[in-house]
């Protein structure tokens, strides 16, 4: 029987991406072994995104135009919706990826009997500079990556580097099942919820520590300072994950531990603010009701800051003063998190 659907659906949710877009749709076009359609979503982009796209005639490229912006979350969804491959891959409008990532990925996933494939990340900085996220070492430990394990690498203010980075690859089929999307009510660490909402329903993740994903820094775009309102929307984000899963002992003690370091968080950017205000009241009060934002004052405010977004901020902190949980489909709003 002729296979008639493709074997993966790259889904790019695309804003103001005039000038990678194409590079982007190449790298997916480019993969071996499998057979790829390409979906772009235009996220109502004020540049030239879409007749950018139109302009390139392969047919394995597909445009969906929406009306109004959604944000990464809601385009993304669109892209989901008329995907038709077996697996979905999401691609950053900016990024790239390696030509045997998805061959290699799928092999594995099928090995494992898996429903997601994660693989390690080649940071490629503003120098020239080329670097892999993670060392072969910590993904060598972690062949299958657990819903407690991937939220215990969410906690912030940790220094080694977090899975929420990692561009995951899902069994289209499982998605539907599990009747999983991206939560388009938040545009900050939306993809981190969809990766835990699908690891909390049961979904199986391999991890290839091949570095096929290529993540390309660009001058303004990861930067962005982490605002207590980012804080709010991922606490929020939290709950309604927990409300909507039931999940594990491990997992749970991991979620609580990252539930801690978000408020911990908010205390922290609450007392930076009330220093750079002069407002020394407001100071004390923060730092009496949480006494652990203090403890981070101890350490220069830049580095503690840098901390918060663990990795890209130990690969190029030149460039980077503090970024959110990445939100990953490009540009404001869709601006990449660090």
């Amino acid at each position: 029987m002729t296979k008639t659907n493709p074997d993966v659906s790259f889904v790019i949710a695309a804003f103001r991406a005039a000038d990678t877009i194409v590079r982007a749709i190449d790298s997916a076009l480019a993969q071996e072994d499998i057979v790829v359609e390409v979906i772009v979503v235009d996220d109502a982009s004020p540049d030239e995104t879409g007749a950018v796209v139109e302009a390139m005639t392969d047919p394995r490229i597909r445009l969906i135009r929406l009306p109004a912006n959604r944000g990464p979350g809601g385009a993304r969804n669109a892209g989901l919706d008329a995907a038709r491959g077996d697996w979905v891959a999401i691609l950053d409008a900016d990024d790239t990826v390696r030509p045997g990532r998805l061959a290699r990925m799928i092999a594995r996933a099928r090995s494992e009997r898996a429903d997601i494939a994660v693989d390690n990340l080649e940071v490629l900085n503003l120098d020239g500079r080329r670097e892999r996220m993670f060392s072969d070492a910590t993904l060598e430990k972690t062949p299958i990556l657990t819903l407690a394990a991937f939220i215990g690498s969410n906690v912030l203010f940790r220094s080694t580097y977090n899975f929420g980075y990692m561009k995951p690859m899902f069994d289209r089929r499982f998605l539907e099942q599990k009747r999983l999307r991206f939560n388009e009510d938040i545009r900050i660490g939306e993809d981190y919820i969809l990766l835990a909402s699908a690891l909390a329903e049961g979904g199986r993740c391999v991890v290839d520590p091949s570095a096929g994903y290529r993540y390309h820094i660009r001058e303004g775009s990861i930067s962005r300072v982490l605002e207590r309102s980012h804080i709010d929307a991922m606490v929020a984000a939290d709950a309604d994950f927990l409300r909507t899963h039931t999940i594990d002992g491990p997992a749970m003690a991991m979620q609580r531990k990252r539930s801690r370091s978000l408020k911990e968080a908010h205390a922290f950017l609450t007392l930076v603010d009330n220093i750079k205000s002069r407002s020394l009241g407001s100071a004390v009060t923060t730092a009496l009701s949480s006494p652990r934002a203090l403890r981070h004052l101890r350490m220069p405010l830049a580095v503690r800051l840098r901390r918060l977004v663990a990795p890209l901020s130990r690969l190029k902190p030149a460039t980077m003063t503090v970024a959110a949980e990445r939100s990953t489909s490009g540009k404001s709003p869709h601006t990449k998190k660090g």
